[in-house]
């Protein structure tokens, strides 16, 4: 079964540089890990609702922020777990110093003890340099911020 997630890629430009907004993945299992595990907020597509209405939602949920502007689509990519991730990009802007917003899961904590513990989706998100971003995102969504840096070269 081919899972399907939609997110949304958050930018800025800060001096003329390029920055994207990335989120880490919360839960004990992410906690100390940092290069190839960050990546935009997105998540599952619901019921009836569309991929792009799922990545707004999933955006919000994860960060707190609601996006607005003018959405670039950003295609598709399929990560090494086999899901299938489509994106849209906006520019926008956040207070690094402020904290997010994140909805929350619940998993067995620590592991056979019985007890369930709950963790935000996303434990921390920030700007990045497009340089650094390129070597946090999870590998496979690499391809996102290639297309934005398209978009943005031939406007």
């Amino acid at each position: 079964m081919n899972i399907i997630s939609a997110g949304l890629m958050m930018y800025r430009l800060n001096n003329g540089q390029l920055e994207i907004f990335l989120a880490h993945p919360g839960g004990p299992y992410n906690k100390n890990k940092d290069a190839g595990y960050w990546g935009i907020p997105k998540g599952h597509v619901e019921g009836s609702e569309s991929y792009f209405e799922a990545a707004i939602r999933e955006f919000t949920e994860e960060t707190g922020i609601i996006p607005h502007g003018d959405f670039i689509p950003l295609s598709w990519i399929k990560q090494i777990s086999g899901k299938t991730v489509y994106a849209w990009a906006f520019a926008g802007d956040w207070n690094d110093d402020q904290p997010i917003k994140s909805n929350t899961f619940e998993i067995e904590w620590p592991p056979r003890s019985g007890n369930l513990m709950s963790f935000p989706e996303i434990d921390k998100a920030a700007f990045f340099p497009v340089d650094v971003a390129e070597q946090k995102i999870i590998p496979a969504q690499r391809e996102f911020i290639e297309r934005l840096k398209l978009h943005l070269a031939t406007r």
